[in-house]
């Protein structure tokens, strides 16, 4: 384990996580454990609207043929019970010899009342295709300002978060969201729409029917709230459950053949079970809770529904109604109670909604590497560097780094050695920028690496890990990735360099042949030789070496180190090394030990003196 990952570890136990081992962000102990907090759901809500407002002209459209489709389809009834009006009094005439059914006249009101459906079905659809529009383009929007995210936060934000955790917001989060929107969006707008139209009619046909009515808000909402205030937890863990099973899924496959190798099968079965039993439990009670706000408005509706036929009976009888308007009006109560009960839904949906904007919020808000306006370029500097008492600690009151001086010439090759968690990898990543130092200074040039551009100082870099890392894609284009404007011959060129080339000719299609998503397909030496190879071909100012060397054989090291030689001259260059005997030509080794200097100076000189170095160096031959 690194030092980076003692400290770390350290820290996080405080917040019931651990870190992932070596560079790979996330873990298996890297979760977050789930707790049914409430959340600010007001307050998302409010950045949700605030960053839909740059799609206020297409809502402002979609909200007017919502209120089109909603005044065709609430006049719609009181057309229709016109022609019920005229087929009731025709049948009165009929009975008592005064006259007969107007057919023409009904016929006229049949076919002006389908228009007005018609009209309302065309109006309906040109407001579901814009807010379809206006809700995938949020997710087009979220996911792009997702990407562009990623790129200005810093590499301890991945280093602290699960893989799969993060991988859920970007994809979970948002679909729940462009689906969530889509339908909450039109059904709002489609509820309270209709909700003024249909009481402003049914004040117009009769009022003391129409406060009857009206009594079902009051209740119905002391319901609503009820059931939101107990769901609303509840949404919000399953969707942060959903984002911890998604890191178990991906760390399991990914290394599934270690898992197997220690025979930890049944472990991450239990472990899965586990967070699985999580998910259902706060799946099962967000929508069984949810579910309960149908069947309670419809008896709620039911009610006002049999009150309102009771009293139109009564006033039929005294002639202050006529037979249609009871109709329409019981048909306007359906309506009525309809909107209350989609308004009822669509707090099911905007509870979803809340909690997966709340989550991708929380990831766009995350504290990013701060703004610089640098004045020096780093192709102005030289590529000298200084270590000036640095001191430095993931967590600032456990140190890593303790006071930590050294001077390194341009062109010079310096080797870091020491026992596990010395701080080796620590100062490569502060040298880097990835991190800062807390007291102290680094300087490139004689420049503070503080007063450069992070990018920039990242530029003067090429780099080869022990751990590496290939994508998805052909070997051209993964050797190619330090260097995208590389030709052919190039590429072929750092092949030969790092003794990659004839391996790759030997692969199907050669350059050509895809390497799978974990680059399981090729060993792990040769996906190696691929990072080196990519190296060569990036031909940076300055060099990181650490174990670039571990996994391949003794025969293979041995000419890739002669190639290292030639590639390091005249480049700055730093080496990571537990094999000793892959730095004997360095022209500094600094050896370290919890955060110091121990001794330094070059391999003989070293030897000579019989100390720390000579005691690491005879423990790997003897």
């Amino acid at each position: 384990m690194s030092e980076y990952d003692e400290a770390q570890e350290r820290q996080l136990k405080q917040t019931s996580q651990r870190k992932r081992r070596g560079y790979r962000p996330g873990g298996p102990a890297g979760r977050m454990i789930v707790t049914e907090k409430p959340r600010d759901f007001k307050g998302t809500v409010g950045k949700l609207i605030r960053f839909m407002g740059r799609f206020k002209i297409a809502m402002a459209v979609a909200l007017v043929f919502a209120i089109g489709s909603t005044v065709f389809n609430v006049i719609g009834p009181k057309v229709l019970s016109t022609a019920t009006t005229e087929l009731f009094n025709g049948i009165v005439a009929k009975v008592e010899g005064t006259g007969g059914i107007n057919f023409d006249a009904i016929w006229t009101i049949l076919v002006t009342t389908l228009g007005i459906y018609l009209a309302s079905a065309a109006c309906q659809f040109v407001q579901g295709w814009i807010l379809t529009y206006v809700s995938q383009k949020t997710c087009y929007e979220f996911r792009r300002e997702i990407s562009e995210k990623i790129d200005r936060l810093p590499v301890g934000y991945f280093e602290r978060t699960s893989t799969g955790d993060t991988l859920s917001r970007i994809t979970n989060d948002v679909d729940t969201l462009g689906q969530s929107l889509n339908q909450g969006i039109s059904e709002l707008l489609r509820a309270v729409v209709t909700l003024a139209g249909v009481v402003a009619i049914m004040f117009s046909i009769n009022v003391p029917m129409t406060l009857v009515t009206l009594l079902i808000v009051p209740v119905s909402l002391v319901f609503i709230r009820l059931i939101v205030k107990r769901s609303q937890k509840h949404f919000y863990a399953q969707q942060a459950n959903l984002g911890t099973i998604d890191g178990q899924i991906e760390e399991t496959f990914s290394g599934h053949a270690i898992v197997k190798a220690y025979g930890r099968e049944q472990a991450a079965i239990d472990e899965f079970n586990a967070t699985n039993e999580r998910l259902f439990e706060s799946a099962w009670k967000s929508q069984f809770l949810s579910g309960l706000m149908r069947p309670v408005m419809d008896v709620i509706g039911n009610l006002g529904y049999v009150v309102v036929a009771i009293m139109g009976s009564i006033f039929a009888v005294q002639g202050v109604i006529t037979v249609g308007d009871i109709q329409a009006f019981i048909q306007y109560v359906k309506n009525f109670t309809q909107p209350i009960t989609q308004l009822a839904q669509v707090s099911n949906v905007l509870q979803q909604t809340a909690a997966a904007a709340e989550r991708v919020f929380e990831f766009l808000e995350a504290d990013e590497e701060p703004a610089e306006t640098p004045e020096v370029r780093t192709d102005e500097l030289a590529c000298d560097v200084e270590f000036d008492h640095v001191h430095f600690g993931y967590d600032p009151d456990k140190p890593v780094i303790k006071d930590f001086s050294a001077r390194v010439e341009e062109g010079q090759t310096v080797a870091f050695v020491g026992p596990t968690g010395a701080g080796k990898t620590t100062l490569v990543k502060l040298l880097m920028r990835f991190y800062d130092v807390q007291g102290g200074a680094i300087r490139i040039g004689g420049t503070d690496v503080r007063d450069l551009d992070r990018e920039d100082v990242r530029s003067l870099f090429g780099m080869v890990l022990q751990d590496t890392w290939l994508f998805h894609g052909t070997v051209r284009d993964n050797i190619r990735y330090g260097k995208p404007d590389a030709t052919d011959e190039e590429v072929e060129e750092a092949a030969r360099r790092a003794y990659v080339h004839h391996f790759i000719e030997t692969l199907p299609d050669g350059y050509d042949c895809m390497i799978n998503e974990d680059a399981s397909n090729i060993s792990a030496g040769q996906r190696q030789l691929l990072t080196i190879a990519r190296a060569f071909l990036a031909d940076r100012r300055m060099l990181v070496l650490d174990e670039a060397t571990s996994s391949v054989d003794t025969r293979t090291e041995e000419r890739i180190q002669g190639a290292m030689d030639s590639l390091m001259v005249g480049r700055t260059s730093f080496v990571i090394a537990h094999r000793l005997s892959t730095i004997r030509n360095a022209d500094l080794i600094l050896v370290i030990n919890e955060g110091d200097i121990v001794e330094q100076g070059t391999h003989a000189e070293l030897l000579e003196q019989d100390g720390f170095y000579a005691e690491l160096y005879n423990s790997q031959f003897h």
